[in-house]
């Protein structure tokens, strides 16, 4: 058998096969006590997400001096067919930087992420900086190994080969909840090469995202509105940097933003107030596939909601 079958056939033989005997190592308190609140007109939606997962296929060795016996995609899909059983309503979704950080993304260029991602059945991504690695016309050729969609608001691909693969955003119906997501991502120049990404223009992440906030909540009244962002948790110096912290706190309408960018391990969503002074929660798990994000909300006939949060180790 050649090279490339061998490990591209033992990869997905991994996720497929290797599905068996897992479970949660560690989670968070939840962040609002739910109580007496679940009755019989109670819905339940589960919202599972990554970032950064960086080609990280397979889990890190026993060995390996922080993460030892941690991460990989088979791990990963066992916790998510889990969770699905537990809730069928359920939405997983990827905050960018899918590929680039192992010889399965330098040999296959992104082959083998995108069709174990859509064997795992995530819903959308976010477009992260590392995604342009192989140029534009390297994310371009792997589309069709995607069976999920990409999102993103401020990037505008009109001048690209991309132009008309990538939606703002994108509204997802589960139990007769309306969840509209829309993608956000980093300021490209300076961090990525030009050539990389060519015309593609990087657009304000503000008041894209209040744009966005108000088509989907007040617009298309979507029950919830997720931001799927690769701009970052927050920066330390840079307090002008837009970031995920700053996001929250300028704009109104979002419920929630899942991050990446910045490699953050965050035990539990952070709750900060935007600015309409409700609540709105900011999420990322870190990166390369260790851990596996879980917000679960519920809502009930008149339109209250309340969420519990953690972060699965994978």
């Amino acid at each position: 058998m050649k090279r490339r079958d061998f490990i591209q056939n033992t990869a997905l033989s991994s996720a497929l096969l290797g599905l068996g005997g897992l479970t949660p190592i560690s989670s968070a308190e939840t962040l609002s006590p739910l109580g007496n609140f679940k009755s019989a007109t109670t819905k339940h939606l589960t919202i599972l997400h990554t970032n950064d997962v960086h080609s990280y296929i397979d889990p890190f060795p026993p060995t390996h001096p922080k993460n030892p016996n941690m991460g990989g995609v088979a791990r990963r899909a066992a916790l998510i067919e889990m969770i699905k059983k537990e809730n069928p309503n359920v939405l997983l979704l990827d905050a960018g930087d899918i590929f680039q950080g192992t010889p399965y993304f330098n040999y296959y260029g992104g082959e083998l992420e995108f069709k174990l991602m859509s064997m795992m059945k995530y819903d959308l991504s976010a477009i992260g900086n590392h995604d342009f690695d192989n140029g534009i016309e390297g994310l371009y050729k792997q589309l069709p190994n995607a069976t999920f969609e990409f999102v993103s608001a401020n990037y505008d691909f009109s001048n690209t080969i991309m132009n008309g693969h990538v939606k703002p955003y994108k509204i997802l119906h589960k139990d007769g909840i309306k969840v509209g997501v829309f993608g956000l991502g980093v300021e490209l120049d300076g961090l990525v090469d030009k050539k990389n990404y060519k015309e593609t223009v990087y657009n304000d992440p503000v008041g894209i995202s209040q744009d966005m906030a108000r088509i989907l909540k007040q617009e298309e009244k979507c029950d919830l509105v997720i931001c799927l962002s690769h701009i970052g948790y927050q920066y330390k110096g840079e307090p002008d940097k837009i970031c995920d912290v700053k996001l929250a706190s300028l704009t109104k309408d979002i419920d929630l933003i899942i991050g990446g960018h910045t490699h953050t391990f965050l035990d539990k969503p952070t709750v900060l107030k935007n600015a309409d002074g409700k609540d709105v929660l900011v999420n990322q798990v870190g990166c390369y596939g260790i851990n596996l994000g879980r917000i679960d909300f519920y809502f009930d006939s008149d339109a209250t909601k309340l969420t519990s949060g953690r972060s699965i180790v994978v």
